[in-house]
């Protein structure tokens, strides 16, 4: 049996791994990011995110010191239907919602995205029509487009878009977390399984590494980028609502 401790312990190195090759291989895509998302904010335009994941929008948003110029899309689709099983029922094709045509189009000209504007999508493997087709389309429509992404998940499996492409082949700037293919990095020969992704963390990272880039780059610029503070901070109510104010007329 696989002992607790040196499950947790190869984690530990899994995750410092990981953070170490963004460290080592992202600095100069981050910048270029950050200069990307400063021009565009400070010159009347906004940065979008779309996550086609698990996790950036909620990592990302409406957090103590987040930035409000990241501005979620979010959609929603859900079908209710109570009824009584049928037999003919059981062996139905489940069609996922990123492989419905034109999903991408329709989503985009629902939002507020308009040309000149950043739009920052996320996906583990990038290589799913919606991820895809979001870049495309956003290109289409002239935006520019940031990918959150592992090139080396990606190159290991066929995108799903009619195009061919994967996301880091179609975006402006790629950010690469390098999560491993499979995502989980602590293999458990007892389970004939691997466990605890690393996706989330080592995404995080890179956003919140971003945000700092950022920050710097905007401070230079002479611009005071919206902040949020704590809720549990005396004050933060007053502050908080200041803030939103403020990002609403200035658009940072």
């Amino acid at each position: 049996m696989n002992s607790p401790e040196s499950l947790q312990r190869q984690y530990f190195q899994a995750v410092e791994r990981v953070l170490a090759c963004i460290r080592s291989t992202q600095a100069e895509a981050i910048d270029r990011a950050a200069a990307l998302i400063t021009e565009a904010v400070t010159g009347g335009h906004a940065c979008h995110l779309y996550d086609t994941g698990h996790m950036l929008t909620h990592e990302l948003v409406g957090r103590a010191g987040g930035l409000l110029l990241f501005s979620p899309i979010r959609t929603t689709l859900e079908v209710h239907h109570a009824a009584r099983p049928r037999p003919e029922a059981a062996g139905r094709v489940r069609l996922n919602w990123d492989e419905l045509d034109g999903l991408a189009r329709l989503i985009l000209s629902q939002s507020a995205c308009a040309a000149g504007d950043v739009l920052i999508i996320g996906s583990v493997s990038g290589v799913s029509r919606l991820a895809v087709g979001l870049a495309l389309e956003a290109r289409r429509m002239g935006l520019h487009t940031i990918a959150i992404t592992s090139t080396v998940y990606a190159r290991a499996l066929e995108s799903t878009h009619p195009s061919g492409k994967r996301l880091f082949e179609v975006a402006d700037i790629v950010l690469d977390h390098a999560t491993p293919v499979g995502d989980a990095v602590v293999r458990v020969p007892d389970l004939g399984a691997a466990i605890c992704p690393v996706s989330g963390i080592a995404a995080a990272y890179l956003m919140w590494t971003l945000t700092a880039h950022v920050v710097e780059r905007m401070l230079a610029a002479g611009r005071l980028p919206s902040v949020l503070v704590s809720n549990h901070l005396p004050g933060a109510p007053e502050r908080n609502a200041a803030a939103r104010r403020r990002f609403v007329e200035l658009g940072y």
